[in-house]
């Protein structure tokens, strides 16, 4: 085998370590993919303009709402459909923490993930008796009681006005008050969140989350904590998706109980459909998919002449085509599309 091709193949790579064997990017190719992500990601916050630069920032934004979910529905199995009332706990948290009584972001955001993941852990313990429909029913309320709280508690909230006057993040001489700033400050995020999610299934816990999704009862027989861990999966979700929530509260500048309802909770809940569950990179396709499909359908409607489109129509109906398509054509997402590609290109030229 030439060295290219040793090089580009997974049987000619040899490793001497455990560690090695085991590090997240086993391969050079693998390792020299990312670095080129990496290379285009800081290429585009430099280059791109301030409409493309917001866009990007909610596919960030949405990227790591999705990362959480997919820890509790993707690798765990708990299905959930409160994800919009768990983004409205961390940024209604960190909006009034950092307006109110004048903490800085940089503790508000930590704090909105801890606050989240306490309501999380609440609201996962009907999980410990509950599965399939039912415990979609028990999240089902969770969304409704913090929507209804986030309307009636008005000294906190604000009400149906919510919380205006949200400071930009800052440390020191840098705020991240323009869209450019705030780029890096979301990639950054979402970095973390990946790395962190990564590492979190070659551990115990991970191990353990994905034994409970697998089958609950036969994980308990060999010794897994199942009332532990499936806490644990809602907190460890909620922390994430409280994270997401206050990085939407400082981009937007303003909180309001519509922007966390229900039909947000089942847009991320098809975005990690769509991206594929149990991946971590599943999400970060799922997140762009949905954030980029309104702004594809307004441009497929401004191009048909002589034709009145109503692009919020034309988004519902995607998005209901898009769960359906995947579903039926390949439920395991965009994510193992891009497998199969790299499989296809792992083998060629050869057929087996």
């Amino acid at each position: 085998m030439s060295s290219a091709i040793a090089w580009r193949r997974e049987c000619g790579t040899f490793h001497t370590t455990y560690a090695a064997d085991m590090a997240l990017r086993p391969t050079p190719l693998a390792r020299a993919r990312i670095a080129i992500v990496i290379f285009a990601a800081l290429a585009f916050g430099a280059l791109a303009g301030r409409y493309e630069l917001s866009i990007a920032n909610q596919v960030g934004i949405a990227a790591v709402g999705a990362l959480g979910l997919n820890v509790l529905v993707g690798f765990t199995g708990q299905i959930s459909v409160a994800q919009g009332a768990f983004l409205g706990v961390g940024a209604y948290t960190s909006a009034y923490l950092t307006t109110r009584i004048g903490v800085p972001f940089w503790v508000a955001l930590p704090a909105a993930g801890l606050v989240t993941a306490a309501v999380g852990g609440i609201f996962g313990i009907p999980s410990l008796r509950l599965k399939g429909l039912y415990l979609v029913i028990a999240t089902l309320a969770a969304q409704v009681v913090i929507e209804w709280f986030m309307i009636h508690l008005v000294p906190v909230t604000g009400g149906s006005q919510g919380i205006f006057g949200i400071p930009a993040p800052a440390l020191g001489p840098l705020v991240f008050d323009t869209e450019r700033a705030y780029y890096f400050l979301t990639l950054a995020a979402v970095a973390l969140a990946v790395l962190g999610c990564a590492n979190l299934f070659r551990s115990r816990a991970g191990r353990a989350f994905i034994a409970i999704r697998d089958q609950d009862v036969a994980a308990s027989v060999v010794g897994v904590d199942v009332f532990r861990y499936k806490i644990t999966a809602f907190m460890v979700s909620s922390f994430i998706v409280g994270a997401a929530g206050a990085l939407q509260a400082h981009h937007d500048l303003i909180v309001s109980p519509e922007n966390f309802n229900l039909a947000v909770s089942i847009e991320y809940l098809g975005m990690v459909i769509i991206g594929g569950l149990g991946t971590v990179s599943g999400s970060l396709y799922g997140a762009a998919f949905i954030r980029l499909l309104p702004i594809a359908l307004a441009t497929v409607a401004r191009s048909v002449p002589g034709i009145a489109l109503n692009v919020n129509v034309l988004k519902e109906a995607a998005f209901g085509v898009a769960i359906i398509g995947f579903l039926i054509l390949e439920p395991r997402g965009i994510a193992k599309v891009w497998r199969d590609i790299k499989d296809y290109f792992r083998l060629w030229p050869f057929k087996y």
